[in-house]
């Protein structure tokens, strides 16, 4: 049955989410496939662009429906018929139904609207928060917000910067590999296979091996906002390879390594938190970088490694101590990375007088406020930009 012209005068005063609806029925009864995202987002154009302009509404129908070269002829076939009524091939329907488009986001809950004059079921539209959540800061987030962000943070992956390393390794590649020397001893025993003729030199060179990765976590009563989920990002650097280190600095310094090493994320927490005697107390950076670089430090876990302190930089005593701790620190690190969630703060300047003091011995300087800022400091602790 051919289809009346008057159909699209009829569609042209009515909503264009209706219209949109009743013209992708039709193309999908033609055999295409026009995914729910694509339906709205052609709806949405049509409210931008109107009924009235036929070249505006082909274009918004040919961008937001059509994803496959091949499909081009079924649209514009699809196109004349519904709008114009020119093809015979497949009748549109011949009355504009109505649907009901019902959002839900990842956190809410399972309650829908609903008519009761209405026989058909609502069409759900999920629609994910993560993006939201992951440029959210910290101390606004709900509770339910922060479990899905520590959750997030226990699958988090670090990339980890590597050195040379002073142990060598076989090289299989042909050619001459850089630095790589002869392997009399293994070149002498395959030559015993070809009888005593050295057919194939064995070579070996320079290895590599990761960094070791220093984190000194800020528990004192200012950073409280963010004190657990930076402890759930160094619980997931703990787990996630050998050769991290984790310490609390508060009033005194507290080695946290033995207590995130647990594979449970709760139970890492739980233990974090017996550990530290000092939980929100005060802050004292300068006497509890003097500890680390005393007993650990440079004594040999801060020499080569990469070091991440994550504080605001309020510091209680004489900036003066911080200074020369942070020197101290500075002569064997092989990068000091700062991590202070206040600088995403509109209009924030490091005025505090710890952050001021340890700012000149700082390579990086960067957030640490939000999920995002702590996947890109996952990624800017093994190099990457």
């Amino acid at each position: 049955m051919r289809v009346s012209t008057s159909w699209w005068l009829r569609l042209s005063v009515v909503a264009p989410d209706r219209a949109a609806v009743a013209f992708v029925r039709a193309l999908r009864a033609a055999g295409l496939d026009v995914p729910v995202g694509s339906t709205v987002t052609f709806a949405e154009a049509l409210a931008e662009v109107g009924l009235a302009r036929e070249a505006s509404l082909y274009w918004a129908g040919r961008a937001t429906l059509v994803t496959r070269v091949e499909s081009v002829p079924v649209y514009d076939r699809v196109f004349n018929s519904f709008w114009h009524g020119r093809s015979v091939d497949d009748e549109p329907p011949s009355v504009v139904e109505e649907i009901t488009l019902a959002v839900e986001d990842d956190v809410g809950d399972d309650q829908l609207p609903h008519h009761e004059t209405d026989d058909a079921a609502p069409l759900v539209v999920r629609a994910s928060a993560l993006e939201t959540l992951r440029a959210k800061d910290f101390a606004a987030c709900t509770s339910a917000e922060l479990d899905e962000t520590h959750r997030l943070l226990a699958d988090l992956r670090f990339t980890r910067a590597l050195r040379r390393s002073r142990r060598l390794r076989p090289v299989h590649r042909h050619g001459h590999a850089r630095g790589a020397h002869l392997d009399v001893r293994t070149t002498v025993r395959r030559s015993l296979r070809a009888g005593g003729e050295p057919v194939q030199l064995a070579r070996r060179g320079p290895s590599t091996r990761a960094r070791r990765l220093v984190l000194l976590v800020d528990v004192s009563g200012s950073m409280d906002p963010y004190t657990r989920a930076l402890l759930r990002f160094a619980h997931a650097a703990v787990a996630g390879g050998r050769r991290v280190e984790t310490f609390a600095l508060g009033t005194r310094l507290t080695r946290l390594t033995r207590a995130l090493s647990s594979r449970d994320p709760d139970e890492a927490m739980a233990r974090a938190a017996d550990a530290v005697e000092d939980w929100a107390g005060g802050t004292r950076l300068g006497e509890g970088l003097r500890a680390f670089n005393d007993r650990w430090g440079v004594r040999g876990v801060a020499r080569g490694a990469v070091i991440v302190i994550l504080s605001d930089g309020w510091e209680r005593d004489d900036p003066a101590v911080l200074t020369e701790q942070m020197a101290r620190l500075r002569r064997v690190a092989h990068r000091i990375v700062w991590v202070n969630p206040l600088k995403a703060t509109v209009g924030y300047e490091p005025l505090a007088r710890g952050m001021a003091a340890a700012l000149p011995f700082v390579d990086e300087f960067v957030e640490g406020h939000s999920l995002g800022s702590l996947e890109s400091l996952a990624q800017l602790v093994g190099g990457q930009p």
